[in-house]
C-alpha cells in the first residue's frame, strides 16, 4: 500500500494541485490506511450517527469509498459499504439529493420523507462499527448514534423550516453547503483526529440544542402569525 503514495501524489498534481498540497493529502489518506484503535472506532461510529442525520448518501458512499480505496480499513461490520453494487446506489442517490437539497420547500419534503431512514440508518452504521464480536458495544453505539442522528436531523430540519419562510433561495443554498462542509468535516476529522472529533462533537451538539431553542421559538412565532392573519385578527399589523 505504501508504494502507492507516490503514485496518488503524481496524480492530484496532474490534477493542478500543487505539489506540496498533493503531498499533505496523500500523507493524511496514509494516516488514515492505519489500524484503528479503540478512539477511532468511537470516533467512526458516532460520525456516522451523526452525519447520517443530515447526509446519509453521502456519508455510505464516503465511506465505502474510502474503504474501496484502502484509505480507510473497514471494521468488518462496514465493509459491504465497499461494495461497488452499494457504492453505486449511495452515489446516484447523492446526487438526487445534493440538487434536491439546494431547491427551497423540497428540500423540507425530503427532510421530512427520509426521517424515517436516516435515525435508523444512522444506527445501524454506528452499530457496524462493532459488528457482532462486541454485540453490547455494538447495541450501545447503535443507541447513541440513532441518537445523534435523531438529534442532527431535528436541527437541519427546524434551520431549513425557518430558511424556507425567506422568499429568496441564497439562505437554502448557504445551509446546504455548509451541511457538506460539516459532514465531510466530521468523517475526516474522526478517521484522522478522534479525540478533536469528541470535542467537536460536543460544541456541535450544544449549538443543536441552543440553535433548537431558539429556531422553534421563531417557527413557533411565524405559525401565529399567520394563523392570525387568516383568521383576521387586528392584533398582527
Amino acid at each position: 500500500m505504501d508504494a502507492l503514495w507516490p503514485q496518488f501524489v503524481q496524480w492530484l498534481h496532474s490534477l493542478g494541485l500543487p505539489l506540496g498540497t498533493a503531498q499533505a493529502m496523500a500523507e493524511g489518506a496514509a494516516r488514515a490506511t492505519q489500524q484503528l484503535d479503540m478512539p477511532g472506532l468511537l470516533a467512526l461510529a458516532a460520525a456516522l450517527g451523526w452525519a447520517s442525520g443530515v447526509r446519509l448518501y453521502a456519508v455510505v458512499f464516503l465511506v465505502g469509498g474510502m474503504g474501496a480505496l484502502g484509505w480507510l480499513p473497514l471494521p468488518a461490520g462496514l465493509a459491504v459499504l465497499q461494495h461497488p453494487a452499494v457504492l453505486t446506489a449511495s452515489g446516484f442517490l447523492l446526487s438526487v439529493e445534493f440538487l434536491a437539497d439546494k431547491l427551497p420547500w423540497l428540500d423540507s419534503v425530503w427532510d421530512a420523507l427520509h426521517a424515517f431512514i436516516r435515525v435508523p440508518a444512522g444506527a445501524l452504521l454506528a452499530a457496524g462499527v462493532f459488528g457482532a464480536d462486541h454485540a453490547s458495544l455494538a447495541v450501545v453505539a447503535g443507541l447513541l448514534g440513532g441518537t445523534l442522528s435523531a438529534t442532527a436531523l431535528a436541527t437541519k430540519m427546524a434551520a431549513r423550516a425557518a430558511a424556507n419562510t425567506s422568499p429568496e433561495p441564497f439562505s437554502n443554498w448557504g445551509l446546504s453547503l455548509l451541511e457538506d462542509g460539516l459532514v465531510l468535516g466530521a468523517v475526516w476529522l474522526a478517521t484522522q483526529h478522534p479525540l478533536w472529533f469528541g470535542v467537536a462533537l460536543a460544541f456541535m451538539l450544544i449549538v443543536s440544542a441552543l440553535l433548537l431553542v431558539l429556531l422553534f421559538r421563531f417557527l413557533r412565532a411565524v405559525l401565529r402569525r399567520v394563523a392570525s392573519f387568516f383568521s383576521g385578527s387586528p392584533g398582527v399589523a
